[in-house]
């Protein structure tokens, strides 16, 4: 029996069209042997829980750098909830100034990566959220 990949979904909410760092970490994930979906710019919440939904992803992984994350990922989070996907680990990458990161914990977020963080250290992450399940 072969062990089932890690599913990941790459998004990025609202209208913040820089999408190079999402891109390099979907890649690098992709690399690590995890199954990537990117949903490309300019997604809604709506439209993201709904592809979370239709892939039956492990995590999804926001990439915000627009400073709308307080509005944005709330939303996914209780998207993901009210669709009974309260397993799917959350995760979001971005410019999310250091008030926030507790309010994003309480939210359920998991894992905030800044600016600078490796991408080894996000895959890692990701397989050990994933491997304490």
């Amino acid at each position: 029996m072969t062990e089932q990949k890690i599913r990941v979904l790459v998004a990025k909410p609202g209208l913040d069209g820089h999408d190079r760092g999402a891109k390099v970490v979907a890649r690098a994930l992709r690399d690590a042997g995890m199954e990537v979906i990117y949903t490309g710019l300019r997604q809604t919440p709506e439209m993201i829980v709904e592809a979370a939904i239709q892939e039956d992803v492990d995590v999804v992984g926001l990439s915000i750098l627009s400073g709308a994350h307080m509005t944005l990922v709330p939303r996914v989070v209780n998207l993901l909830r009210d669709n009974g996907m309260d397993d799917v680990l959350v995760v979001v990458g971005g410019i999310i100034p250091d008030e926030d990161v507790p309010k994003l914990q309480e939210l359920g977020v998991r894992g905030i990566f800044g600016p600078g963080t490796s991408t080894q250290d996000i895959v890692e992450f990701i397989r050990k959220e994933m491997g304490a399940r």
